[in-house]
């Protein structure tokens, strides 16, 4: 395989071109696509291919907020969603949330319900929102200016006063999607695996914030959304989600080994559930048996597997406290490591490129390839 940093480079020089980030073209931003694209650009920066990355990683970041901090061209409402005047809102552009960038517009208030149109329509996500807080921390962590840090809490704040909710029930979750400017939701179901993501970067967030007693603090929206999180069910046999768990797993066992954070139940749980998920996904062998297969899925259990391989490093650093349960966990994850190179290997091919769904989400598809092929960065091992 030729050098996985020179594809990297070549696929992230593209993407900044069809999605006008670095040509005349008009600008094409979605939300998730563009906080693995952030990493991208930071990882190459980081490996010495120039300052050009470190500028087109800041740039992306100014074109997210401006686009998807504001409303849509074709909505009535004008200006940055969170209200504020073009001032304030670029000082604050996180401060009111930051739209998906669905190519259709949000579903009207009166307006039904139609679960395979909704996929098409706008509107705010909150495993999105975390994902970008998270880019915007590894900003922070990398370029050193702490502002992005601010920026990714008022995110944090914002979106956990929008979605977390009491139900009738007395319990607290955390609704799917909301409207853009966060006045009602759009789906009210709770994804299985948000509160994690949530609770995971909320503590990033917290544990690498400015040492400023004037700091936005996020210890209760920490203590809140654990307490959703100790009422789920992690297992699940999607392989995006298993990734998503091992992301996770990384993150907290990083801040776990710096002292900034004790969870190593939760760490626990999520391994464990990773591992149950690996055994429900390779029930059936791989590759998986159905025609309509997601490159960026099956890329985000690449990225999470190789995430593993990092774990068990950073786990036997005598900074770790010493769990026996981990350490067997790992070592059964460890055999499935293998797996995030013949996935690779195969979107790799430019012949499976050229099928229906890979040309349909190609912009996700190719970033999270050059994230697999790459994940540092993403993963916050530096």
């Amino acid at each position: 395989m030729q050098n996985p940093l020179a594809i990297v480079e070549e696929i992230m020089n593209s993407f900044a071109y069809r999605t006008g980030l670095s040509s005349d073209l008009k600008p094409r931003r979605y939300l998730w696509t563009d906080a693995f694209a952030v990493c991208n650009f930071l990882e190459l920066y980081r490996k010495g291919f120039g300052e050009k990355y470190r500028n087109l990683a800041l740039k992306l970041v100014d074109q997210v907020h401006f686009i998807l901090g504001r409303h849509r061209d074709d909505d009535v409402r004008k200006g940055w969603i969170s209200g504020l005047n073009d001032e304030e809102g670029f000082k604050h552009p996180t401060i009111g949330g930051l739209r998906i960038g669905k190519p259709l517009p949000e579903r009207k208030p009166d307006e039904p319900l139609d679960e395979y149109i909704e996929w098409e329509r706008d509107g705010q996500y909150y495993h999105y929102l975390t994902r970008w807080m998270h880019t915007l921390n590894r900003v922070y962590l990398t370029i050193g200016n702490p502002i992005y840090n601010l920026w990714a809490v008022e995110l944090a704040k914002t979106a956990h006063r929008a979605f977390v909710y009491t139900g009738a029930d007395g319990r607290k979750r955390i609704y799917w999607k909301m409207s853009i400017d966060l006045s009602r939701p759009l789906v009210a179901s709770m994804g299985s695996h948000d509160p994690l993501d949530g609770f995971t970067v909320y503590c990033e967030l917290q544990a690498y914030s400015p040492d400023n007693p004037l700091w936005p603090n996020l210890s209760e929206e920490i203590e809140e959304i654990k307490d959703i999180l100790l009422d789920v069910d992690l297992v699940t046999g999607d392989p995006l989600s298993i990734g998503s768990l091992l992301w996770d797993a990384y993150i907290l066992a990083k801040l776990t080994s710096q002292g900034l954070v004790d969870c190593i139940d939760i760490l626990l749980d999520v391994l464990d559930a990773a591992l149950v998920g690996m055994e429900l996904y390779l029930a059936d062998g791989w590759p998986p048996l159905s025609s309509s297969r997601f490159a960026f899925r099956e890329l985000g259990l690449s990225i999470g597997l190789k995430a593993v391989d990092r774990l068990v490093e950073l786990i036997g650093k005598p900074s770790f406290p010493r769990y026996s349960d981990i350490h067997h966990i790992l070592e059964s994850l460890r055999y499935y490591t293998k797996l995030a190179e013949r996935i690779d290997r195969y979107w790799l091919d430019s012949m499976i490129r050229e099928s229906y769904t890979w040309r349909k989400y190609e912009d996700i598809n190719m970033v999270m390839l050059a994230t697999s092929l790459a994940p540092d960065e993403f993963l916050g091992v530096y």
